[in-house]
């Protein structure tokens, strides 16, 4: 009843002259569940109207043959480059948030493309950052020694810190627990991040294991349940399937009331991933508010020297030296080569193969599950990266059209209204993303659904997806035909403050 009230609604939208004009495309919107040919019509960056009539415009687009829907919203994503940017743009992406990791201050995310932004971009309030300040700014004196808030700007800088040099002088953050005056420190400043429009927390755990201990974790679920800010956590691995970790977050969700969504579950879950789905689905129904993120994509890279080979990685892991590649090289490791790689070059990129597909497979059609890309800082073209950029093209073309394992409606619900609802009642601009409806925000994605695929590999990453025809951003055309078009650039940073017009 619902959808054919709409279907009346749109249907009977008055014919004039709009900004753009989308004509004879098939329009889904999966909150609706809206699936019909109609025409959409734009006005000042909004979706004005949907009309099975014909409808005039200032532009016009022809989508015959292809599929209308919202942007993709990927809530997971580590790279607010010009060169990334570009890359997710060819996988449908309209916006792209820093949420696991964060940054601190979330205000300096995206710099590199503040003027010329193709698509939206934000980013949590960094935890890590935050810690990395406190910590070492207490532990040490020596300005050469000692990153300020100054020496930390940067994205690059920041992620940087976070994600390679564990083993440096930066090593208190990763490694030693906070004292009460500390934590109170941390506390302030996340606050504080909070009020300047962070959207929400991210909290990677697993990096910082050793150091946080359980008052410091109470602490930054108290302050999520309070704010009712959603906190992005990467749980505490530990062996393969362990579920510890898992549990310590969602034990902590229904003590503090916070709302939670668990990082890339398969990465954690590994082969324990149905015991994980439905511990997830356990809290849900005791009224846990959390949700679950998931990639499609069967191997992790990190920085050899990180904090989680410091460990038993090959138990945890379930894998062997042969089961890493140098990412520069695509070289597999032995023994010698490890020891020797990690020691000299702590900072270089490994790719370890410990996934299995079916593992993915399972998370992906788990009602509610959220699609990421988890994209890799991409900095340049002479650096290799793991072809994350192709995540949401991968999806629609291996899991719809290849395997029919999902409905093409679930999963652009995925990627669009449900990464949006995720967000919505902390951060309310995103209550008019992730939809096509009137009055909603105009990034949309139109692709051809027989011809979407992703071409990025681990040996050839700089590969954009083929069938993502148009993409509109802000009412904006961003790629026309498969292509690039010249000095656009509609993105802006988008932040918890951002309200409602």
């Amino acid at each position: 009843m619902i959808r054919l009230f709409f279907l009346l609604l749109v249907c009977s939208a008055q014919t004039s002259a709009y900004d753009l004009v989308i004509s004879n495309g098939r329009v889904i919107d999966p909150e609706t569940g809206l699936d019909t040919m109609l025409n959409v019509a734009i006005e000042d960056g909004t979706i004005s109207a949907l009309s099975a009539e014909g409808l005039e415009g200032d532009r016009h687009i022809d989508a015959t043959g292809l599929v209308v829907a919202p942007g993709f919203i990927d809530l997971h994503t580590h790279s607010p480059t010009q060169l990334g940017q570009y890359y997710q743009l060819f996988d449908g992406v309209t916006t792209a948030l820093e949420l696991e990791a964060g940054m601190y201050p979330a205000s300096d995310y995206g710099a590199e493309v503040r003027d010329g932004a193709l698509i939206n971009y934000g980013a949590s309030a960094g935890y890590i950052g935050i810690r990395l300040l406190v910590k070492n700014s207490l532990r040490m004196s020596s300005p050469s020694e000692n990153p300020t808030p100054d020496g930390l700007a940067g994205w690059w800088t920041y992620f940087k810190f976070i994600f390679q040099d564990f083993q440096t002088v930066l090593a208190p953050t990763f490694s030693e627990q906070a004292s009460s005056a500390e934590i109170a420190r941390m506390r302030q400043m996340l606050e504080s991040d909070l009020d300047e429009g962070a959207i929400g927390i991210g909290l990677a755990l697993d990096y910082i294991s050793e150091a946080v201990n359980d008052a410091e974790l109470k602490m930054i679920f108290a302050v999520a349940g309070e704010r009712q800010a959603p906190l992005f956590v990467h749980v505490r691995r530990g062996v393969n399937g362990d579920p510890s970790g898992l549990r310590e977050v969602l034990s902590l969700a229904e003590q503090t009331n916070a709302p939670v969504h668990i990082c890339h579950i398969t990465h954690n879950a590994m082969g324990n991933v149905e015991l994980f789905l439905r511990e997830v689905r356990e809290a849900q129904g005791k009224g846990v508010d959390v949700t679950v993120g998931v990639l499609p994509y069967n191997a992790g890279s990190t920085a050899i020297g990180a904090a989680v080979f410091s460990r038993d990685w090959q138990t945890i892991f379930d894998i062997s030296y042969e089961d890493v590649e140098w990412a520069a090289t695509g070289e597999r490791f032995d023994k010698v080569m490890w020891e020797t790689y990690r020691e000299e070059q702590p900072s270089g990129a490994v790719i370890h193969h410990y996934l299995q597909e079916e593992w993915t497979r399972r998370a992906l059609l788990e009602p509610g599950s959220i699609v990421v890309s988890d994209l890799i800082p991409m900095k340049s073209l002479e650096e290799k990266v793991p072809p994350h950029n192709g995540a949401f093209s991968k999806i629609l073309a291996r899991y719809v059209r290849e395997q029919n394992a999902l409905d093409l409606m679930d999963a652009l619900g995925k990627m669009t209204v449900l990464p949006a609802r995720r967000l919505q009642n902390y951060a309310p601009a995103f209550a008019r993303k992730g939809r096509l409806q009137p009055g909603m925000d105009a990034d949309l994605v139109i692709f051809d659904p027989d011809l979407i695929e992703d071409r990025a590999s681990y040996r050839d990453p700089y590969q954009t997806a083929l069938g993502i025809e148009h993409v509109v951003v802000a009412g904006i055309p961003v790629i026309s035909n498969a292509k690039l078009l010249p000095n656009v650039s509609p993105g802006r940073y988008l932040s918890a403050k951002n309200q409602l017009d």
